[in-house]
């Protein structure tokens, strides 16, 4: 059983960075499409980032040129490097893994991300 864990959360001001952190384990994580949703109290969920297992990348616009996703393969773990960030960034950020050999999708518990300003 796939199981994923976000991790790397927290409050930060305002123009400040963080790094979040997704581990899935129990499966071939090199066959893995790893994506970042993130779910604002109110609002839809919503992609943010994708990386497939060939490390092609997609961002929603409203990321593009602040976040950066990233894999290391090595270590079962994708990154979301957020930069410049934005009170309307606050939201519960979702780690997805769907395995393109079973077609089955993973979720994580979510992380929060909170941007005073």
């Amino acid at each position: 059983q796939v199981q994923v864990e976000e991790s790397g959360g927290g409050l930060v001001q305002a123009g400040g960075s963080l790094r979040l952190s997704c581990a899935a384990s129990g499966g071939i994580f090199g066959q893995f499409i790893m994506r970042w949703y993130r779910q604002a109290p109110g609002k839809q969920r919503e992609l943010v980032a994708r990386i497939t297992e060939g490390g092609s990348t997609a961002y929603a616009d409203s990321v593009k040129g602040r976040f950066t996703i990233s894999r290391d393969n090595a270590k079962n773990t994708v990154y979301l490097q957020m930069n410049s960030l934005k009170p309307e960034d606050t939201a519960v950020f979702l780690c997805n893994a769907f395995d393109v050999g079973s077609t089955v999708q993973y979720w994580g518990q979510g992380t929060q991300v909170t941007v005073s300003s």
